[in-house]
């Protein structure tokens, strides 16, 4: 499984909070929301907090994939692809509210597990 080449983990280290996660349903129409609580928990894996998803967690139950796009300073942009699961309890999830501020709702745990890595048009992984 790829995992964030050194120069793509320094830019999650250092990216703008907000970022955007899309996904498509049965349809292949795409569907992208503002995400702010995300964590790299293994080289190849990023869980994201549910606070409020509702097209999103039915696209992830659908089978779809996903692209996460962070900013990164200097305005380098990553985009993150792979497959995603949604995780309402288990050990995902309790690593989700481990470190999620407790003034979010954290509903499920979304696991993001790496497969492609991008910056900008260029294949990083």
């Amino acid at each position: 499984m790829p995992s964030l080449p050194p120069e793509a983990r320094e830019a999650w280290l250092n990216r703008e909070r907000r970022m955007v996660l899309t996904t498509t349903d049965r349809s292949n129409v795409p569907n992208a929301i503002w995400i702010l609580c995300a964590e790299l928990v293994d080289d190849d894996k990023i869980v994201i907090a549910n606070n409020s998803m509702s097209k999103t967690l039915e696209n992830i139950e659908n089978g779809c994939k996903e692209s996460l796009l962070y900013i990164a300073p200097e305005r380098e942009a990553y985009q993150v692809k792979g497959s995603i699961e949604n995780h309402p309890s288990g050990p995902v999830y309790d690593n989700m509210k481990s470190w999620l501020n407790p003034d979010y709702s954290g509903r499920s745990a979304v696991l993001l597990t790496i497969e492609e890595v991008y910056y900008g048009p260029n294949k990083v992984a």
